[in-house]
């Protein structure tokens, strides 16, 4: 995917996102939570594009910033070696009774979101939760399906699938590698 095609891809799923939560009141309800790192830059995308679209919204969708590092299944199976870099988790708003829209990058084996659902749990109780990815490569482990997905990627388990955002890396693309 290119910068261009990224751009629509990123318009389709914020509309497709109010499409599903148009009901009176649901669109005040709504706030993204991106996975670190990726996720992030993501989610103010998309937060960016619904301010835009939504014309009565007098304020801002709330977006924060998590970090699953400390949730991972694989943190202590290497226990030689680098210890993990833990960053910081910013939700500044409480997500009681909140339409929370899980942004990542790459949905892969699910053991990502499985451990972005156990943190994003220790702040509260939302209504809901949905799922946002850019790319499904498929190759799940456990039983997790994005709501909303931006291109599906089938790949072999020898190949990666590599996330380029202008706010990270300098450009936008997706490329698979190997």
């Amino acid at each position: 995917m290119d910068a261009d095609r990224m751009a629509r891809t990123f318009a389709r799923i914020a509309h497709e996102i109010l499409e599903r939560n148009a009901a009176p009141g649901r669109v005040d309800e709504l706030a993204l939570v991106g996975i670190r790192t990726r996720g992030v830059p993501i989610a103010r995308r998309l937060a960016s594009i619904i301010h835009a679209v939504v014309p009565d919204r007098s304020h801002d969708v709330p977006t924060g910033a998590l970090d699953i590092t400390l949730y991972r299944d694989d943190l202590m199976r290497h226990a030689v070696g680098p210890q993990p870099l833990v960053r910081k988790t910013e939700i500044p708003f409480s997500i009681d009774d909140k339409r929370i829209l899980l942004v990542d990058d790459v949905l892969y084996t699910g053991r990502t979101i499985r451990a972005a659902l156990d943190a994003l749990i220790d702040f509260g109780r939302p209504k809901a939760i949905q799922l946002v990815v850019l790319v499904d490569r498929g190759h799940r482990e456990l039983p997790i399906k994005a709501d909303y997905v931006g291109k599906n990627l089938p790949t072999s388990l020898s190949q990666s699938v590599q996330v380029h955002l202008l706010e990270v890396d300098g450009r936008d693309e997706v490329e698979i590698q190997g």
